[in-house]
């Protein structure tokens, strides 16, 4: 009808918790099973996305994103079963991006075949490293050779992919660093996350870390790689447009920009997260994290979900803070007024606001609040420095 308003964007994420193994860096909600039931797995992936699509029906889904785990260890007719699902429930924009995550070791020309005819129109593969004694170190099971063959065959089959890369390992040096991106570069892909080692916890590297086993890069050197990695990175065309992700103009995963432009998404699968609009509040949904209970839960009543609370003013303040300023484009002024119905001014410490602008860390503009590169190096702080000492009254 011309004239109506056209309905909110929503993003899908689809866990698939399963995994080969579990790499020593990984605190993922992964799992290692010996086998995998796909019949059921597959009828209650559909069933919990029809359930979901009664609780945040007309909405207009624009990205599709399958994570995990492996999801490429995923028979092609479940991807192509969900898909099916999601554009039978809402209405898809015309150029709907769909993105399977991959590892290299998964990767075979059949199986990519068939992810394509069911949709996937862009993969991201774990390649974590172009040197086969970093793969070993990764606990990842495949070789360089492999991981080329992989990206050549996503290359391929697929209009768009993308990888990613560890960097800051022990002992890493940014002569080493800067070859491997160059390898990287030289495969041509429009789009690369390249992610510095940090030792989470409930890891294998954290115990070994604890233990004194694990020796980690100094600050200064892993400063000195992500200094060298935003130059090169910029000199070849693929500028950070969020902290770890670099793409060509056009490029960037649409998904992870609904996330950081604190948009709404749907989350299905175990231990998976939502954030939705719902009567003029915000919602935060968690599906049942244990993949045996969440296909229990979802086979009894058609849904897993575990956790639902209303999103408090000061917790949306900071959510928007911490994912906004991720993005070089910041926060525009438009989406403090959709979330908390004020300007920056309005929720933020003036004194400090002012303090960060004269130390050239933020920039308060006509459209945006954003952290410069000076600031995104030093993030964590900066947010902290921001946090308002007691809620305001405009945070409502």
């Amino acid at each position: 009808m011309p004239g109506a308003e056209a309905p909110a964007p929503l993003g899908v994420y689809v866990h698939w918790p399963f995994c080969q193994s579990k790499c020593p860096y990984c605190d993922f909600n992964s799992h290692v099973r010996e086998a995998v039931d796909q019949s059921r797995w597959r009828a209650a992936l559909v069933r919990e996305l029809t359930e979901m699509a009664r609780r945040v029906p007309e909405r207009r889904v624009e990205s599709v994103f399958f994570g995990g785990g492996t999801p490429s260890l995923m028979p092609p007719e479940t991807v192509a079963a969900v898909i099916e699902t999601i554009r039978s429930l809402w209405p898809t924009t015309p150029d709907l991006e769909i993105t399977l995550e991959a590892n290299p070791g998964s990767a075979d020309a059949g199986r990519f075949a068939g992810y394509r005819e069911g949709g996937v129109n862009r993969v991201s593969l774990g390649v974590q490293a172009l040197d086969d004694e970093a793969l070993r170190f990764l606990g990842r099971r495949h070789s360089v050779a492999e991981a080329l063959a992989a990206v050549d065959l996503a290359r391929r089959t697929f209009p768009r992919f993308s990888f990613d890369l560890i960097y800051a390992r022990p002992g890493q040096s940014a002569a080493a660093w800067r070859e491997e991106l160059a390898r990287a570069l030289a495969e041509g892909p429009e789009h690369l996350s390249l992610y510095q080692l940090t030792i989470e916890e409930n890891t294998a590297f954290h115990g070994a870390w604890r233990r004194g086993e694990l020796k980690t890069l100094d600050d200064e050197s892993a400063a000195d790689l992500y200094e060298a990695t935003q130059d090169r990175m910029a000199h070849a065309g693929l500028p950070a447009y969020e902290i770890s992700n670099h793409a060509k103009p056009g490029a960037a995963c649409r998904h992870n920009l609904i996330y950081w432009r604190y948009q709404d998404y749907l989350g299905v699968g175990p231990g998976a997260h939502s954030r939705i609009a719902e009567g003029g509040r915000r919602l935060a949904l968690r599906q049942h994290r244990a993949p045996e209970a969440w296909l229990e839960m979802v086979e009894a009543k058609g849904h897993a979900t575990r956790q639902e609370q209303a999103i408090a003013g000061p917790e949306r303040l900071s959510e928007l803070l911490l994912c906004g300023l991720r993005l070089n484009e910041g926060i525009s002024r438009a989406a403090f007024r959709r979330e908390l119905g004020a300007e920056p001014e309005a929720l933020l410490p003036a004194d400090r606001l002012a303090q960060l602008e004269s130390e050239g860390l933020i920039v308060l503009g006509d459209e945006a609040l954003r952290a410069t590169e000076a600031g995104r190096r030093t993030l964590n702080a900066l947010l902290a420095y921001l946090q308002p000492e007691e809620p305001l009254e405009a945070v409502g």
